[in-house]
């Protein structure tokens, strides 16, 4: 890493600067700044001198930016909250510091947790941009590089002990089936295990829940085909006999098909717990630690509102 110009120059300047482009005036810079008007002209003229450019140039209403200050402020209003919070370790204000979280889901957990944050997050946290990324079995390894910021998984999927996690919210699981189909609000356990199913490949050929539940029971569903995605498994079953074990809250978000029915699944089905997952590396990161708040106002927000399907507010 070359520090050059870096190693050479006052920080402090810099601030000066920033004060001084919002002020445009020497007294009322001076104030905010604790310093005395000769202080703050010589400040300016260090400035100068660092830049090579005039930066502040005095016309009859005031002084007026250069384009090299004009550039210079627009720097500076990204980077210089950012190393305050680097020397200071506040608390992260997302109205204000610019932030991209990568988070890495199922389409499950993603169809539950990203039109939330559509409608009650980013509307406020207006310089943080969201990426999801679509769940896949080398992600955990993305998250332990630092490529993802945070995966969500339900717990009983296998997780590296080098790794946090923490609940945000609980999932049950209930069943697609075709709108002509003989089951109407309740699926028995007989009945299940005699369907075929359409299963949702979330870790090493398998749907991790339920299967690792059923299996701890002694039982193996009969699976006619995988497929990547619930919503892909949903749209599978119509026409057909098949069965599509999905998360609750992911069909109470979508637009019903006339062709589909959704059931209750049997209680020996289970459900799941959906924990977000990130490397300890950013525990301390005030930007990662509202990042984890935040979710965890979401979990809050889906247990008070769980049963009104998609109308949860966190706040």
């Amino acid at each position: 890493m070359r520090l050059t110009q870096l190693r050479q120059t006052d920080l402090n300047l810099l601030v000066v600067f920033a004060v001084f482009a919002e002020e445009r005036n020497v007294s009322r810079a001076a104030k905010r700044l604790g310093l005395s008007q000769p202080a703050v002209s010589r400040a300016l003229h260090r400035l100068r001198d660092t830049f090579q450019d005039d930066l502040f140039v005095r016309t009859s209403v005031g002084y007026e930016l250069t384009p090299r200050s004009q550039r210079l402020l627009q720097e500076l209003e990204v980077m210089l909250p950012k190393l305050d919070r680097l020397l200071s370790s506040p608390a992260f204000d997302p109205s204000l510091e610019e932030a991209t979280f990568r988070i890495g889901t199922t389409d499950g957990a993603g169809s539950t947790l990203a039109p939330i944050i559509c409608r009650e997050i980013v509307p406020v946290a207006t310089r943080v941009r969201f990426e999801f990324c679509q769940w896949h079995t080398e992600m955990l390894d993305e998250l332990a590089h630092g490529s993802v910021d945070l995966v969500f998984l339900a717990s009983v999927v296998e997780v590296p002990s080098s790794l946090n996690s923490q609940l945000v919210y609980d999932e049950e699981f209930v069943c697609a089936v075709d709108a002509q189909s003989p089951f109407k609000k309740r699926m028995t356990f007989e009945q299940y295990m005699a369907a075929q199913h359409v299963a949702v490949t979330i870790q090493r050929g398998i749907q991790v829940a339920p299967d690792k539940h059923l299996a701890a029971q002694g039982y193996r569903r009969q699976v006619a085909i995988q497929v990547p995605f619930h919503d892909t498994a949903i749209r599978c079953v119509a026409g057909t006999k098949f069965v599509a074990t999905v998360p609750r809250k992911f069909v109470e978000g979508m637009v019903q098909s006339p062709g589909i029915r959704i059931v209750k699944a049997p209680v020996e089905v289970g459900g799941f717990r959906c924990v977000m997952i990130w490397h300890p590396r950013l525990n301390m990161d005030s930007a990662h630690a509202w990042l984890r708040s935040t979710m965890l106002d979401i979990g809050k927000a889906l247990a008070a509102d769980g049963s009104e399907g998609g109308n949860h507010k966190t706040r």
